[in-house]
């Protein structure tokens, strides 16, 4: 049995949604952050970061996004989340998922996570207003260059294309129109029509 950590709408829901994918059993355990539950003692035992996603795996906990998607591509080769025997394919999904852990996540985190970087007021608030050209910036270079289609690597479902679709569902209230990247949108589309998306978010009680 699994145990995946999770705040709804939080990162941790491509995690969530890649190990619904394997058909895995598991529990779903959802973490209040507007009252601190993440920094509760019980929690930081099992990640001390105190933050999502934190995976309870037979042989102990992982974090970090990125690193789980690839455990439980690995773990789960028939849920076929990754080119296990094509190490170039391999590596260009890892690139594609450490640009949005490294940058996009990063540039949303300015918007609503601006206290990790500055103390001053004016600082903060000077970095939110940064977030939605630089979402559209990212957006624009995932667009154009790295997005190959129908899915992110191409003609096959991967481990990336949860992950892109959990930092889609945060354009909106970044002040970032969808639309203006068509191949994105029709991703995130085709994402809800997956019974694992649908499954996940049901469970983090999110609407599609």
């Amino acid at each position: 049995m699994y145990k995946i950590f999770y705040s709804p709408g939080a990162c941790a829901l491509a995690s969530h949604i890649a190990l619904a994918e394997t058909g895995a059993d598991y529990e779903a355990v959802r973490l209040n952050f507007q009252t601190g539950e993440q920094r509760s003692p019980d929690y930081l035992k099992i990640n001390p970061k105190g933050r999502v996603p934190a995976l309870v795996t037979p042989k102990g906990i992982l974090t970090e996004t990125p690193a789980i998607l690839v455990y439980l591509a690995q773990t789960f080769p028939k849920a076929k989340l990754a080119s296990l025997d094509d190490p170039w394919a391999f590596a260009q999904a890892q690139a594609f998922n450490s640009y949005l852990c490294s940058t996009v996540h990063v540039h949303h985190a300015h918007r609503t996570r601006g206290t990790r970087w500055a103390d001053d007021a004016a600082a903060i608030e000077g970095m939110k207003k940064k977030v939605a050209q630089n979402m559209t910036d990212a957006y624009d270079l995932i667009e154009r260059d790295m997005f190959k289609g129908p899915w992110v690597t191409g003609e096959a479902y991967s481990m990336c294309d949860p992950y892109l679709f959990t930092l889609s569902t945060w354009l909106e209230s970044d002040g970032v129109d969808i639309a203006r990247f068509p191949k994105v949108n029709d991703h995130y589309k085709r994402m809800l029509q997956r019974p694992a998306t649908q499954r996940a978010m049901k469970e983090q009680g999110l609407s599609a």
